[in-house]
Parts: structure tokens; C-alpha cells; sequence
């Protein structure tokens, strides 16, 4: 199938899925159709295990894996995501939680790698390095996930700000972090392979520190250069429509440019739209220019939001069952869960002597944490080796319960305990 067919199959999809949840299950909607979308590669695969001489499964499958998941994601779908989120967090907010979403977003981002990579490879009896690179895939919480359930959330500013801030900016790192790991576990098909590094000639912490460094200073470096001359030029420019093009030019060029310079695209995208959100706003733009910008990226991020989370239904189709992996798979829930309350937890006790907290971050912050497309397409994009179908099946298995169950109780949660007034 050709791109245009491939999209116009998924906009046929998403829509006909979210008519069936707005009508009968009444979800939020991306998770409805995330539900949807499941429930009906599941009954695919029920009908042909009943019927296996129509091969329908089959078909279905080889559809589903030709559409490249990790590639539409990271290098296509994922820069609009992040700078449509960060356009609606402002800096000045931001400025205020700074302490708790970088600790969050680094030190975080670390705790969780280390206790799930140890965990997953006691659990499972697989390479040390290798399971670290799966707890650094799935450490990272989608900002795409959370930002859709603050919406239905009636959060204190304070926390809100938080977990948005951090699950903009752990994502960026944890994708560092991710990469880091892959040029080490496999030096010749790493990110790092082609940046001219000689594992050889230098040690793996130099290695690692340096593409770290070059990956995420580099990536918020061009993000905020490029939101500086993008806001320039928009304030010389008073045309609503020229403006909302030259935004969209900085999210697609942007990540674009961070992909082809080796830094990190994903932080180069939250830089970029944190500016434009809020300077660029500010002194930009007109009041008319500023509500088309706010209506046309929260109609992007929509409709990115339903696509993505029907994609995530449908990758059913690449999994291998096995009991196994299964039992791994719900192994792997509870570990997720274990690392996030320390990446959640340990930064919040290092910092309560110098700060407030109001009673209910640190459950509302764990359980908010909710994983999401990036950890699948990462887990896709990795080589082929034994342990692959195994990490995918635990990784697919964190990201669905995340979504439907903590995705469906997270605002229950917050609405009950996160109401008090801000002690910060």
C-alpha cells in the first residue's frame, strides 16, 4: 500500500472506531479507541484460530507490520505531539517546578532504568545490558498519554504543571538514555554507529556521557534557537494563516533538522514549542493569530492522539504468544510500577526539606505516569534477537495497562486526593 492508502485507512479507521466509542462505551476518546481498536484485533484472532482456513489474521497482519510503527512515531508523528503539549505549558509555571520536573526527568528517568533493567533481568534470566535498554524504554512516561488525562483531571495548578513538565521532558531524556544504551549493547547498529564514535578507541562511560551531552544539550540548544528566530519572524507578521504554517514549519523542519544533526529531536521539539507557547505567544502574535494557533494544534494533537492509540490496538498483531511471556508480561507491570514510585518518590524526599508538597503527589504522580506509543515504538525499532518478542510482550503488556487501567482511574484518584490547596 502506498502512504496516502496507509493513511487514509487509519483516518477511516480512527473515525469509524471513535463514532463506536462515543456511541456505546463512552470512554475518553483516545483510550476508547485504543479499546476498540484491541477488542477487534483480538476478535480477528479469535475468528481465525475458530476458522483458520480463511487466513484472515494473516492478511490482517502482514497489513499492520507493513505499516512501520517506530518509523511513523519517532520520525514523523512524535515532533508535532510534543510541540503541541508544549505549547500549552507555560515557562513561567514551569520556572516555578523546576526542581521537581528535572530531578523527576533525569535522576527519575535513571532509578526507573536501573530497578526495572535489574528486576527484568532477574525475573527473566536475559543480559544485563540488554534489560537495561528495556527499563530505559519503557521508564519513560508518554506525554501524549498524560496530557490527555489531565485534560479530564481537575488538578492543582502546581501538580498539574508537574506532570506535564516532567512527562515532556523525561520523554526526551529517556529516548537519550534508550539510544545511549542500544550504541553500547549493539555498538555496530546503535544510534551512535554513524555519529563516527570507535567504541574500540574510547571507554563506553566516555562514549555514553558524550552522546548524552550531545544528544540532550544539543537538542533543547536548537529548539530554543529555532523557536528565537521563529518568534522573530512571526512578530514582523500579522496573517493568522502564515503564521499557523510557519509553526507547523518549525515542528516538522525542526525535528527534522535535530534527526539530521544527531541531537536529540524529541527535547528539540518540547524547547521549541515551550517558546513559541509562551513568548511567542506573549509578543508574536496576535490575539486572532493566537486562538487559530491554540485551535489548529489542539486539533492536530487530536486527531495525531486517536491515530496513535489505534495504532497501538492494532500492533496486537505483532506479538508472539506464549504463556511465558505472558506471566512476564504481568511481572512486568508490577516492576513498572515499582520503578515509577521511586522515580516519583526519591526526588520528592530530596527536595521536601527545601519545598512544600500538597498531600497526594507522590500517588498521583505514580499512577499518572502512564507509558504509551514511544515505549512501543522503541521496543519495535530494536534489533532481532532472541530476547525481542519477549520484550515487546512485557512492553505491550505495561503500555495497555497503563492506558485502560491507570489511564481510567487516574482522574478518580486525582479528583479525590489532589484537591487541596498548593503548599508551593
Amino acid at each position: 500500500m502506498t502512504i496516502l492508502q496507509i493513511a487514509s485507512l487509519l483516518i477511516v479507521l480512527a473515525g469509524a472506531f471513535g463514532a463506536i466509542n462515543y456511541l456505546f462505551l463512552k470512554l475518553p476518546a483516545a483510550i476508547g479507541i485504543l479499546v476498540v481498536a484491541l477488542l477487534a484485533s483480538l476478535a480477528v484472532l479469535g475468528l481465525d484460530l475458530l476458522v483458520p482456513n480463511l487466513g484472515i489474521a494473516d492478511d490482517v497482519r502482514r497489513l499492520v507490520l507493513g505499516i512501520d510503527f517506530s518509523d511513523a512515531l519517532l520520525e514523523g508523528m512524535l515532533g508535532l505531539l510534543l510541540f503541541a503539549g508544549a505549547l500549552h505549558v507555560k515557562v513561567s509555571d514551569l520556572r516555578a517546578q523546576w526542581g521537581p520536573v528535572v530531578l523527576m526527568a533525569t535522576m527519575g528517568v535513571g532509578l526507573s532504568t536501573a530497578i526495572v533493567g535489574v528486576g527484568f533481568s532477574w525475573i527473566t534470566g536475559m543480559p544485563l545490558l540488554l534489560a537495561l535498554v528495556f527499563g530505559a524504554l519503557i521508564s519513560p512516561t508518554d506525554p501524549v498519554a498524560v496530557l490527555g488525562v489531565l485534560r479530564a483531571a481537575n488538578l492543582r495548578k502546581s501538580l498539574e504543571t508537574k506532570i506535564a513538565g516532567e512527562s515532556l521532558f523525561n520523554d526526551g531524556v529517556g529516548y537519550v538514555v534508550y539510544l545511549v544504551l542500544i550504541g553500547i549493547t549493539y555498538p555496530t547498529l546503535g544510534h551512535d554507529a554513524g555519529h563516527g564514535t570507535d567504541p574500540v578507541e574510547h571507554s563506553q562511560l566516555a562514549i555514553a556521557s558524550t552522546l548524552f551531552l550531545r544528544e540532550a544539550g544539543g537538542g533543547a540548544l536548537l529548539g530554543l534557537v529555532l523557536g528565537w528566530l521563529t518568534f522573530r519572524v512571526m512578530r514582523l507578521i500579522d496573517d493568522h494563516s502564515l503564521e499557523v504554517l510557519i509553526t507547523l514549519g518549525l515542528a516538522f523542519g525542526g525535528y527534522e533538522l535535530a534527526v539530521a544533526l544527531h541531537v536529540s529531536a524529541p527535547i528539540m521539539a518540547v524547547c521549541a514549542g515551550l517558546l513559541i507557547g509562551d513568548v511567542g505567544a506573549k509578543y508574536g502574535m496576535s490575539e486572532t493569530t493566537r486562538r487559530y494557533v491554540d485551535a489548529f494544534w489542539q486539533l492536530i494533537d487530536e486527531i495525531l492522539n486517536a491515530v496513535l492509540f489505534l495504532l497501538i490496538g492494532v500492533e496486537v498483531f505483532a506479538l508472539v504468544f506464549e504463556t511465558n511471556y505472558l506471566l512476564i508480561g504481568a511481572a512486568s507491570i508490577v516492576l513498572a510500577l515499582i520503578a515509577r514510585l521511586a522515580a516519583v518518590a526519591i526526588p520528592v524526599l530530596l527536595l521536601r526539606p527545601f519545598r512544600g508538597f500538597s498531600r497526594g503527589t507522590i500517588p498521583i504522580m505514580t499512577w499518572g505516569g502512564l507509558k504509551g506509543g514511544i515505549s512501543v515504538a522503541l521496543a519495535l525499532a530494536l534489533p532481532d534477537s532472541e530476547w525481542k518478542p519477549m520484550i515487546l510482550m512485557a512492553t505491550y503488556c505495561v503500555v495497555i495497562f497503563s492506558i485502560i487501567v491507570q489511564g481510567l482511574t487516574v482522574t478518580r484518584l486525582a479528583n479525590r486526593i489532589g484537591r487541596e490547596p498548593d503548599l508551593v
